[in-house]
């Protein structure tokens, strides 16, 4: 390591970076991390996860959707909701979190720099500083961290104009709130929002050119999401190819025109393209390093998050699935583990989806499809917010918690909800997971009342009626 100016540079302050980072500064190690914008965070913090999601809570506040339930459909905190609102509480939330993100890594005596990084051999970086500073210079380091994430996939054909086509990363800069919005693809980041918008009373149509809504979750999830979207008066084009996007103006303002390849039209006022993410590899002249992304800008790892070049290794959305914060950040610590040879563990297998669609959804384990392809057998249990004494409280009347246990020897496998706080609800099922546990644990456990948590008491003793056990 004599040489070099650090033990790591890591190169991207999303949460793979910042925890890689981190890890490795814990350990004593001369740590940089180089951010190509002047605040930290990446796209989690400043255009993804943490704006969006707060974005969310806004609509859910403003719309009073939560409370319809107990309310009416008519219910609303404040009407005419515009964009400004959202972005009030949008804006403060990304605030802190930049701040809380940089004095984590300024008090683990990381050094930030500034500046657009390129490899120029597999230990040194060419850092381009930003305009108006003149000076470039380069950065030597033993280990090297790849995490730059993505950005929203762009098709060369579509006319994106940040006006009425936009990307999920710049739709939060629209000016107004549109009457009604095109959402092209029905993957996670594109059901979010249109839900959110749908919630608002936007009138949303989501195109996609597969059969069914987020193929990775347990069917009766998301034919439970569809019904809610449908609900929210969201009209679903599914198993329809998008063949052109335009935009024009008439009498009545602007407007994007949609064309299927069945021959069909969608216009709208504004249309969201949300068809995957690729790797932010394109300026990194990974060559240089003897390394090379796919057509998505993804670097393939080991498991060891390793690459290629042995003293390099890549975390985060840029070596894809399942491009998740929280993932992303444990994949960051295990890497800097290994990279200085710390024994370093995790359960990847047990690792929870959080999706923050309305209704949000939570899954950790084995779907149903999984285990029938597997031959496991099976049971279930099934628990609904409205018969739960919370669930009336706050009004939730979608929630479903359901959990998947083997029928010979009652094991959990799996725990799927869908409804309000299921992303928090969801590590109560991934804690008896990790132990190996049965939903004998469920039956036996006292939970507080009223609260959701019951939800897993009455769901498991739903799977034991099923088997036809009684517990003595």
């Amino acid at each position: 390591m004599l040489g070099y100016a650090y033990d790591l540079v890591v190169v991207g302050s999303g949460p793979a970076g910042q925890r890689a980072a981190i890890q490795a500064a814990k350990l004593e190690k001369r740590v940089a991390l180089i951010e190509r914008k002047a605040v930290v965070g990446g796209v989690c913090i400043n255009t993804g996860t943490i704006p969006s999601k707060t974005l969310r809570e806004a609509v859910l506040h403003l719309s009073g959707y939560r409370e319809r339930g107990i309310y009416g459909a008519s219910y609303t905190v404040k009407q005419n909701i515009t964009i400004q609102d959202l972005m009030f509480r949008t804006d403060s939330v990304i605030r802190h979190e930049i701040d809380v993100v940089r004095h984590q890594l300024l008090r683990n005596h990381v050094e930030l720099l500034v500046g657009s990084a390129s490899f120029v051999d597999p230990h040194r970086l060419h850092l381009e500083m930003p305009a108006g500073v003149h000076s470039a210079h380069e950065v030597t380091a033993d280990k090297i961290m790849i995490a730059v994430g993505t950005g929203a996939t762009r098709d060369e054909h579509i006319p994106f104009d940040g006006r009425e086509i936009f990307t999920s990363d710049d739709i939060m800069s629209m000016d107004k709130m549109p009457k009604s919005l095109a959402v092209i693809g029905a993957g996670v980041i594109g059901l979010e929002y249109a839900s959110m918008f749908a919630a608002l009373g936007i009138r949303v149509t989501v195109i996609d050119k597969r059969s069914e809504l987020l193929g990775f979750i347990d069917n009766e999830l998301a034919d439970t999401l569809a019904y809610h979207l449908r609900e929210n008066r969201a009209t679903l084009r599914l198993g329809e190819e998008v063949a052109g996007v335009e935009t024009f103006t008439d009498d009545h303002g602007d407007f994007v025109r949609i064309k299927l390849a069945s021959g069909k039209q969608v216009v709208a006022d504004k249309a969201l393209y949300s068809i995957g993410r690729t790797g932010a590899t394109a300026s990194l002249r990974l060559e240089k390093a003897g390394l090379t992304a796919d057509d998505r800008g993804r670097i393939k790892v080991d498991e060891h998050y390793q690459t290629a070049t042995p003293n390099i290794y890549a975390v985060g959305d840029v070596i894809g699935f399942p491009s998740l914060a929280s993932t992303s950040m444990e994949q960051g610590r295990l890497a800097a583990c290994h990279a200085f040879g710390v024994e370093a563990k995790s359960v990847p297998e047990l690792l929870p989806y959080g999706i923050y669609t309305i209704p949000e959804i939570s899954m950790v384990g084995k779907t149903e499809e999984d285990l029938t392809k597997e031959g496991v057998p099976y049971e279930i249990g099934k628990a609904r917010y409205k018969e739960i004494a919370r669930g009336q409280i706050i009004g939730d009347q979608t929630g479903l918690l359901k959990l998947i246990f083997h029928a010979g020897t009652r094991e959990l496998l799996g725990v799927h909800i869908i409804g309000e706080g299921a992303s928090e609800l969801v590590h109560i099922g991934q804690a008896v997971l990790a132990f190996n546990g049965k939903i004998d644990y469920f039956v036996k456990t006292v939970f507080n009342y009223p609260t959701l948590a019951e939800c897993y008491k009455v769901a498991a003793f739903d799977g034991m009626n099923r088997l036809g056990v009684t517990l003595s």
